[in-house]
């Protein structure tokens, strides 16, 4: 089934002509449980992995815990539509204390599923994204691993790894992907509407507009942030959202080039000030609003992943040369 997004409340270059400038495209990815292959891209789903290529590792020390929850427990808890039921770590101590552990695999992207999407190094046309499963250091940081691969020669390969490994305990539900498939679509978007990203009267005259839409309209009222700008949840391209930090300027640590935005991940396809954007197809068309929306968690946290407290994963790569190491930044 494919997803469309609803027309925008507002034109927002009606409202604001001089936005025309900084019309981008993004491709939203509408992730969504299914059981997708490993040539497909998805999220959650199989790896497209030689079976005689060693699966990534990470072999940092991690923050000890005191209990987690089983992957196939986790898996039969969504199935029946319950709550997993933690354990303790087995022993005194906790997987990955005594030795190098196996990354999850969040999610995998072709360019032919996505023509928005960037190539990587010598033209690669398949992109993998892995988190290792366990925080690091006494902040709870993550790793992450981006592996470019040339889809036809791993296509290619005699035999492929499945299952992939996994660790016998997680420390939250939501470090394990719901498997998903895609149903990818290209929207407007416009820049994130703070200082260092759009010209000061402008966000002023966006500022002036968003209180006359509340003093009118009231709590529901169309804003700029939540409804015209950048569409939330899995996305190719368009603009970094900066809702908790504040734009950045990233770039590049081996050349200090401005970088580009590759993906955002993130764990909702709607929050409170952004149902607008949730698609046609997820809503009942007898009611209006954010009363409209259908099919639950499905709909609403397909991937069951979560990217910090809540907020958005933009990685980030080298226009100047992709196989420079890519960036990783919560916003």
């Amino acid at each position: 089934m494919t997803r469309t997004t609803p027309a925008r409340p507002v034109s927002v270059e009606a409202v604001f002509p001089e936005l025309a400038a900084h019309r981008g495209r993004v491709t939203r990815l509408h992730p969504r449980p299914g059981r997708p292959g490993m040539r497909e891209s998805h999220i959650g789903g199989p790896m497209l992995w030689p079976q005689d290529e060693p699966w990534p590792l990470c072999r940092e020390p991690h923050r000890r815990e005191d209990e987690g929850y089983a992957p196939d427990e986790i898996r039969k808890s969504r199935a029946a539509g319950t709550r997993p039921t933690s354990r303790p770590w087995p022993g005194s101590g906790m997987p990955g204390q005594d030795g190098p552990v196996p990354l999850t695999g969040l999610a995998q992207f072709f360019r032919r599923d996505i023509p928005a999407l960037e190539c990587g190094p010598d033209g690669a046309d398949l992109v993998q994204i892995f988190r290792c499963p366990f925080t690091h250091g006494p902040y709870g940081e993550r790793r992450y691993l981006l592996r470019w691969r040339h889809s036809g020669e791993a296509e290619r390969a005699n035999r492929f790894l499945a299952p992939a490994p996994e660790v016998p305990l997680l420390r939250w539900e939501d470090e394990l992907p719901e498997p998903c498939v895609l149903h990818p679509e290209e929207v407007d978007t416009y820049p994130w509407a703070e200082e260092g990203v759009l010209p000061a009267p402008l966000i002023a005259r966006i500022d002036a507009w968003e209180d006359a839409q509340a003093a009118e309209h009231g709590a529901g009222a169309a804003s700029y942030q939540g409804d015209l700008s950048i569409p939330p949840g899995w996305r190719a391209g368009g603009y970094p959202s900066w809702a908790s930090t504040g734009p950045m300027a990233i770039g590049c640590e081996s050349c200090a080039s401005p970088m580009r935005l590759l993906l955002t991940g993130e764990g909702y396809e709607m929050a409170g000030d952004s149902h607008s954007w949730m698609p046609l197809e997820d809503r009942d068309p007898s009611l209006q609003g954010k009363a409209s929306i259908r099919g639950g968690p499905s709909a609403a946290q397909p991937t069951r992943l979560r990217f910090g407290n809540d907020r958005d994963l933009h990685v980030f790569i080298c226009p100047t040369d992709p196989g420079h190491p890519p960036r990783w930044v919560l916003a």
